[in-house]
């Protein structure tokens, strides 16, 4: 028997900025076939602009987009817009949106009992915390905090870029990736009045000039993987989540030996059986994929995989491990991989779909 499909949802780029490649229509609706991992288009939701970074609801009723802008509706800054599932068909129903308190909105999450979204602003290094009501659209913000200080690149570290926020497993704690700080924020969270906290200590230090970007948590064990797009590396971070504090143990290059072009990177994923890392490697065009030591958390490079196109901007993996898609932003194509779930590596099924400007491809979760 046919096993069902999984809705997926891309983010892109709309319009001229801040990409200049920005021509899509708005957010791209697939379904993907766990059997074969190929994506079969469902719709397009238009007049959104930028939507460039995706989260669904846990209870999957609801879509937050951010709206990577900097300016919308007649008031300076991005937004953040909600949009409602029908989850037989996969429709999008626009809801409303809400100032994101910053410029250039680029990551938008969900706490974990889903009262709020968490949303980061890149070019003004800020975040803020906008309550969900009872019919999934946005209220106005409970909180935002403006981050401070800057970086030994001066281009690109100049002043604060907030680049991510997630809250953390047990939804006491959030964690905010600074790419202009070289830091990792962590704030307390108080659920029910929607504020944060700054935390003692207030952030874990990344090594200086590595421009972390994203992070992602271990599924079981107490370890953090942030992904350092200035200088290609992954940091494994021991996470204490009872006292809300995490330390850098090691750091090792995405890159393969002898690589000495450009290269820049983005997502870092790990795989649902707790047992590889990825990251994507923009340059090089890669996939690079780590085992982690089980005994020390740390990584163990075992290959590059090519992404078979241009700027690996984002990539997800099924719930079940078995694929995992990858955009491909400047080829405009999302190519599906088989996950080897005994070594983890990386085979390409030849499904290739074309998507103009892909920047966050996401999963409706189980």
């Amino acid at each position: 028997m046919e096993q069902p499909t999984h809705l997926v949802y891309v983010g892109t780029y709309t319009s001229f900025e801040p990409d200049a490649r920005g021509r899509a229509e708005g957010i791209y609706t697939y379904r993907l076939n766990p059997d074969t991992g190929e994506l079969s288009f469902v719709a397009v939701t238009g007049d959104v602009p930028n939507p460039s970074f995706l989260t669904v609801h846990p209870d999957r009723s609801t879509l937050y987009a951010a709206n990577e802008v900097t300016e919308i509706d007649d008031h300076p800054g991005g937004a953040v817009s909600a949009f409602a599932i029908d989850r037989e068909s996969g429709a999008l129903t626009f809801l409303n949106r809400q100032p994101s308190h910053g410029t250039d909105p680029c990551h938008v999450s969900v706490e974990r009992d889903g009262g709020s979204v968490f949303v980061a602003n890149y070019t003004s290094g800020s975040i803020a915390v906008l309550p969900i009501e009872d019919t999934g659209r946005l209220a106005p913000a409970t909180d935002t905090r403006q981050h401070k200080g800057s970086g030994p690149n001066p281009d690109r570290q100049e002043g604060p870029h907030a680049h991510f926020i997630v809250p953390d497993p047990s939804n006491r704690f959030v964690l905010a990736v600074d790419l202009g700080l070289d830091k990792v924020l962590v704030y307390r969270f108080d659920a029910e009045r929607g504020v944060l906290t700054e935390h003692d200590p207030p952030s874990a230090p990344l090594p200086p000039g590595s421009g972390p970007r994203h992070l992602a948590f271990h599924p079981d064990a107490p370890y953090i993987y942030v992904i350092n797009e200035l200088a290609s590396t992954i940091s494994t971070c021991a996470w204490d989540a009872s006292a809300g504090t995490l330390q850098v143990l090691d750091t090792i290059s995405t890159l393969p030996d002898g690589f000495d072009g450009k290269n820049s990177c983005a997502e870092v994923r790990v795989s649902p059986s707790g047992r590889f890392v990825y990251g994507s490697n923009r340059g090089h065009n890669s996939i690079a994929v780590f085992a982690i030591d089980e005994q020390h958390g740390t990584l163990i490079p075992t290959g590059h995989v090519s992404t078979e196109g241009r700027n690996p901007r984002n990539f997800t993996i099924d719930p079940a491990g078995r694929f995992m898609l990858v955009a491909n932003h400047d080829t405009d194509t999302i190519v599906t991989f088989r996950i080897d779930e005994e070594t983890g590596d990386l085979t390409p099924t030849g499904h290739v779909t074309t998507v103009p400007s892909p920047v966050c491809v996401t999963i409706m979760p189980e």
